[in-house]
């Protein structure tokens, strides 16, 4: 039986009002000047008017002994008829407390345009569940509060995902990455822009002849680890012809850890049932590491029988600098002929 096609939330407008939300790490509260420069920069690029759910500046210790909270903030959001779209602040390591705590109806009633990574994974994974997409993306902290402007890539993709009903169409890559490290803590490193340099792309690192084509589905494999049999995973079918999307955080797991989730995923049957493996550039891998993390994964998947899944590596989406805006739940095509990955219909409304 084929998985029901998500809710396609309302696509913001200039003008919208934006909550952002601390599901996770109170990042806020530590670094109130980069936070305060997320939300500006949020409301210059975007024309929003942003504002705070009612615990998004709470200190990261009351944050996390209140998972309740953190649940009714998202809520608050949600049911707040100004309130158009939701990004959340940062990461962390707390998202998974929050779930039995959390209204899937309420969710579903209230569809919003949704936007985070790394940890926020779970929320995407609740969102998945309620019936309603979401996008792997954007987060205040990370991407809004650039020094020198949110990245032209990350607007533009942002854009064209959650501000327009077309279909997105071909995806592409950044033109140029970083991931030079700046002490946030540094307040003279606000202004202070990063250095960048050229992207050398994607990676096609294993091919098919025929184009593929289902919906996108993953996110942060530290994150998808702590979900794996718990209720807010997907049920297996979700995964047929699904387009996986993967990536690992800034803790830069060793290879063998990688290779024990995806040992898990072939145990679950889910990369029998996926049509093609898509794999985020690892923040703080060498060259070297991260082309051999690439050659691990391929033998991974030579082991559970699929020397003919499509597996593109080196993406922009997640812990990679500039980052991109990936609309989960949405169909995408993967053409290795073209070298070519498109969203192959609108992420909004």
């Amino acid at each position: 039986m084929a998985t029901p096609s998500l809710i396609k939330p309302p696509a913001l407008q200039r003008g919208d009002t934006v909550a952002v939300i601390s599901l996770s790490w109170g990042g806020a509260s530590v670094l109130p000047g980069r936070f305060e420069q997320g939300k500006r920069q949020l409301a210059e690029t975007f024309g929003f008017t942003v504002i705070e759910t009612p615990n998004a500046t709470r200190d990261p210790a009351w944050l996390r002994d209140n998972p309740h909270a953190r649940a009714q903030d998202l809520h608050w959001a949600l049911e707040n008829p100004d309130v158009a779209g939701i990004i959340t602040v940062i990461g962390g390591n707390e998202s998974i407390r929050t779930v039995p705590f959390l209204d899937l109806d309420l969710i579903a009633a209230h569809p919003k345009v949704f936007t985070g990574f790394s940890d926020t994974t779970v929320q995407h994974l609740v969102h998945r569940k309620a019936g309603v997409g979401s996008f792997y993306g954007m987060s205040v902290l990370v991407n809004a509060a650039e020094a020198g402007g949110i990245h032209p890539y990350t607007i533009s993709e942002f854009r064209r995902a959650a501000m327009s009903a077309d279909r997105i169409g071909e995806l592409a890559p950044a033109t140029e990455w970083t991931e030079e490290y700046l002490d946030w803590n540094d307040t003279a490193n606000l202004s202070r822009p990063r250095r960048w340099v050229p992207n050398y792309g994607w990676l096609w690192i294993q091919t098919a002849e025929e184009p593929v084509e289902g919906p996108i589905i993953g996110g942060c494999m530290e994150v998808l680890a702590m979900a794996v049999g718990t209720d807010i995973w997907p049920e297996a079918e979700a995964f047929d012809n699904a387009v996986l999307h993967l990536e690992i955080s800034e803790e830069k797991p060793p290879i063998g850890q990688v290779t024990n989730w995806l040992r898990n995923y072939a145990a679950l049957g889910i990369l029998e049932r996926i049509s093609a493996l898509l794999f985020s550039r690892p923040l703080e891998y060498s060259l070297r590491d991260t082309l051999a993390l690439y050659e691990q994964i391929k033998a991974e998947l030579l082991l559970a029988g699929r020397a003919d899944l499509p597996f593109v590596a080196n993406l922009d989406y997640g812990h990679s600098s500039p980052m991109g805006l990936l609309p989960l739940g949405r169909r995408a095509r993967v053409d290795c002929g073209r070298r070519s990955i498109a969203v192959t219909e609108s992420a909004v409304s």
